[in-house]
């Protein structure tokens, strides 16, 4: 197959992905996530497993020890057909505690410990960097398999870094663009997950493709491919290599066993990706017979690649020289596809999660550790920061594994890095085993087991691997990789236990470890509730991680759960806990946990309040789930009750004073007309005076007319008798118009509006004179109270997913403080001194049943460092507000 179309055959299948990764996104964006998250979808993203090692390796890992490679599915088959009901209880806890990565996970576990997750991240890292290497290194051989047909294959791999530079590049750009490209609380990436299940049915195809074309074009079938197997197991050149060790194949089932488990990239789409744990019920079956079907035929190739190849032949290549060497060039094209899905998919997924791993444990701690302020007083956005710490991870990833790979210079050490990469981060699996069942289990514990059995690793595996250093001299009845597997994990889960048993766990371990091993909602010490409230400050510094309207549905959501309205739920045990967990998904549990201590404060429970907590938590357990719903109607209605109770009250007061300005309102002009009038009957006036005392009468009848014209207009609109006039209008012109309209306010005043034209530019069916006089009254509000010192005024306007329209309106200023800001749309209520207000303060009473009667409303959006409104316009006024209309005018 010549050069140049191979590389457009892959180019055609990169723009692929692209589009499939692309429209898995739009999708999740729209909600059309049904086939998204169909447990198909979920199974065949876990064929990650099969990297590029797997998928090319197996054959030439058969030619060498025989059945030995099968230990690299057996122990993935165990776990899923043996331990899956484990699974489903690793998932349910992931899930509950929205965590991040296999780091986040341990880090949760053992009083989110964010030094603890940090050195899980190191082990990761240097573990994960060779096997990316090994990812790069085949796809360039891969290539230089169909380059020596042609002169300018040489060229390609020796220019600019080679293919592996280009490849590296490449999947760096795939996996920011759709690995990186908001910040959700759940950290799920569809678009990536549906390219990779797109993968894994491309990659199984071609080996399968393979397979048969081996079985039943190159042998007579399966009963010649048997004898053919059962002959080279007699060659005395391999027979040795052939020998089954019980210790060797013990040893790396458990390997790749733990694997499944700890490899970052396989807790990124078994953990992390999952919906929810039901999708292991598939799994559970449908996993283990993809990698039946994955390894089917790889003794088949390795047997007739090593009797039709050149012995000089690399075995990893014989999928691909095998087709190729018979003239089979669609079917070699094929097996590059899959050769080629392999190693991008392992590639991609890795580099998500250890991106993950790198803003959460590295880059996110040590910028909060740099800080000066509270998180809720900074000002800038925290999703902009993590995301671009995130894409600086993958990029720092993708050149570690590319300089790795022209380090090594391919060297065949490359080769054994799959083993060592799992047998590197086999080393978390005793502290997350342990985390999971046991709750004596501790911080000290978690550090000595990885410390030895990362030590050991590094000793006996790592550093030999790559000729530094080999390993002691052993018995020959004793395999050196088994024995190093043997030593590093047993000293790892001694150390584990041990140092667990003789310490002591930690308050919040405690509460961890109680939610961990018993898979129940964590209970959350009440260590914030005893200051004073902070509830503004935590949607403040939420919305800078989330975005303003994710963090405002949230508090909105949970105050209304409360019973409250409002934006500002009051703080409670599960309220944090829910925050907190939500967080975590976006930064990982130690900093979230870490960011709301900051930001709340307080003082700590001591171990036997802790431990008196739980234990009354157990016993109560079943009474509790019983009593549930009950007692969480009657706290809402409580504070529903309460909320009324308060805001009548505050209203009474308001009330007397209300009518008190109404009372001055109506009188002063009254009592100006009346004198003015008396003056004017005097006779011996001039026309000057005359004309002067006729124009305050005519001023003061005008206030009175205004004042009047307020409390009629309050009046109709309360009682649902408003005619609208509804017709099409454009939000941009409406807004210039307000901004002139309300310009006379303060006119001294240097006030400086900040607009986006172009979002402004939205269409709406709506009555334009009373949407009008809302934005009027709002941007009056603002000119009028706005206390900066140089006071700014904000618009901003967009479509809701729903249809109609959003504006928000936010200065400056100091805002509105809690207190009042459920008072503020009350026609009794003043936001300042009446002396100071200037009229009545009916203004934001009238906007909200203006905005009632057009079928939308007008909110106060807390924590926006001002005063901020948002004003809420369906697609169209309700149809029986039209109706009354009509009837009016008939």
């Amino acid at each position: 197959m010549p050069f140049e179309t191979l590389v457009a055959g892959c180019l055609a299948y990169v723009v692929l992905m692209f589009a499939v990764a692309f429209a898995a996104d739009r999708a999740a964006a729209r909600g059309r996530i049904r086939w998204l998250d169909h447990p198909l979808v979920y199974t065949l993203s876990l064929s990650v497993y099969c990297s590029a090692w797997t998928f090319y390796g197996a054959v030439g890992y058969a030619t060498r020890s025989g059945l030995e490679f099968a230990t690299i599915y057996l122990g993935p088959t165990i776990v899923f057909a043996g331990a899956w009901w484990g699974l489903r209880r690793l998932v349910r806890v992931a899930r509950m505690h929205h965590v991040t990565s296999i780091a986040d996970l341990i880090s949760a576990r053992f009083g989110k410990s964010n030094p603890l997750a940090a050195l899980i991240t190191l082990i990761a890292v240097i573990a994960a960097t060779p096997y990316i290497a090994l990812q790069l290194q085949s796809v360039r051989l891969s290539f230089e398999v169909f380059a020596t047909e042609t002169p300018n294959g040489a060229g390609l791999n020796g220019a600019a870094g080679g293919t592996a530079l280009w490849v590296a590049a490449g999947l760096a750009l795939f996996t920011i663009l759709f690995g990186t490209r908001n910040l959700a609380a759940d950290e799920r990436h569809h678009g990536v997950v549906t390219a990779i299940a797109l993968e894994a049915v491309v990659k199984l195809l071609a080996f399968l493709a393979l397979g048969a074309f081996v079985v039943w074009g190159l042998a007579d079938g399966p009963g010649d491919i048997l004898a053919r197997i059962d002959a080279a197991s007699r060659d005395p050149a391999i027979a040795e290599g052939w020998i089954l060790r019980a210790d060797r194949w013990t040893a790396l089932i458990v390997v790749s066993a733990a694997a499944i488990l700890t490899l970052p990239r396989m807790f990124q789409v078994m953990v992390v990706e999952a919906a929810d744990e039901e999708r292991l019920h598939v799994a559970g079956w449908a996993f283990p017979a993809y990698l039946f079907a994955m390894s089917l035929f790889v003794l088949p190739i390795a047997v007739m690649g090593r009797e039709l190849l050149p012995a000089e032949a690399n075995p990893d290549l014989y999928m691909l020289t095998l087709p190729a060497a018979s003239g089979q060039n669609l079917l070699a094209f094929l097996v590059f596809l899959g050769g080629f899905s392999a190693a991008t998919s392992m590639v991609v997924v890795c580099a998500i999660a250890l991106a993950t791993m790198i803003s959460n444990h590295w880059i996110v701690p040590g910028w909060l550790a740099l800080r000066r302020r509270p998180a809720s007083e900074e000002t800038e956005d925290l999703r902009r920061f993590v995301l671009n710490a995130r894409r600086l991870a993958i990029l720092a990833v993708m050149a570690a594994g590319w300089v790795y790979h022209q380090a090594s210079g391919g060297a065949a050490a490359l080769a054994a890095m799959g083993l060592v990469a799992f047998t590197g981060m086999a080393q978390v699996l005793p502290a997350m085993l342990g985390g999971l069942l046991w709750r004596g289990a501790n911080r000290r514990g978690a550090y000595a087991g990885f410390g030895s059995g990362f030590f050991l690793w590094l000793l006996l595996i790592f550093l030999p691997s790559v000729g530094i250093g080999q390993a002691p001299p052993l018995p020959a009845t004793v395999d050196p990789l088994a024995f190093s597997i043997f030593i590093s994990l047993s000293a790892n889960t001694l150390a584990f236990v041990g140092f667990s048993i003789f310490g002591f766990p930690d308050p919040v371990e405690r509460v961890q470890g109680l939610s961990f091993v018993s898979a129940v909602e964590p209970i959350r010490h009440s260590r914030m509730l005893r200051g004073e409230d902070r509830a503004e400050p935590l949607l403040a510094m939420t919305r800078r991680i989330w975005g303003g309207d994710a963090a405002l549905e949230f508090f909105q959501q949970e105050a209304s759960a409360q019973g409250k309205s409002g934006f500002l739920p009051d703080l409670t045990p599960k309220f944090l806990t829910r925050l907190e967990r939500r967080l975590s998904g976006s930064v990982g549990a130690a900093t979230a946990h870490a960011m709301i201590e900051r930001v709340g404060g307080g003082v700590s429970l001591t171990v036997s309040d802790l431990l008196q907590v739980a234990d009354e938590a157990q016993r109560a357990k079943e009474e509790a789930q019983r009593l549930e719903s009950a007692t969480t109607e009657l706290a809402r209605t409580a504070t529903q009750l309460r909320e009324a109770n308060d805001k009548l009250t505050a209203l009474s007061v308001q009330k007397d004073a209300f009518l008190g300005q109404i009372s001055h309102e109506l009188r002063t002009p009254m009592t100006s007309v009346r004198a003015f009038s008396e003056i004017l009957k005097t006779p011996d006036l001039s026309d000057e005076e005359r004309a002067r005392f006729a124009g305050i009468i005519h001023d003061e009848a005008g206030r009175l007319t205004r004042l009047l014209d307020d409390l009629l207009d309050l009046s109709v609109l309360e009682s649902g008798r408003a005619q609208l006039n509804v017709t099409a209008a454009n939000l941009h012109d409406l807004i210039g118009r307000a901004l002139t309209a309300a310009s006379a306010t303060r006119a001294d005043r240097v006030f400086t509006v900040d607009r986006d034209m172009p979002a402004e530019h939205l269409g709406v069916i709506t009555d334009t004179d009373r949407l009008l006089q809302v934005l009027i009254n709002v941007i009056s509000n603002a000119r009028k109270y706005c206390d900066a010192d140089r006071p700014v005024l904000k618009i901003r306007v967009r479509r809701p997913a729903a249809g109609g329209a959003q504006i928000d309106l936010i200065d400056n200023g100091s805002g509105i403080d809690g207190p009042r800001q459920s008072l503020i749309f009350e026609k009794f209520a003043r936001l300042n001194d009446p002396a100071r207000a200037g009229g009545a303060g009916l203004g934001l009473a009238i906007c909200r049943e203006i905005m009632a009667a057009l079928g939308g409303n007008i909110t106060y959006l807390p924590g926006q460092g001002g005063a901020a409104f948002r004003i809420d316009l369906p697609p169209r006024p309700p149809a029986i507000v039209s109706r009354g209309h009509q009837d009016a005018a008939q």
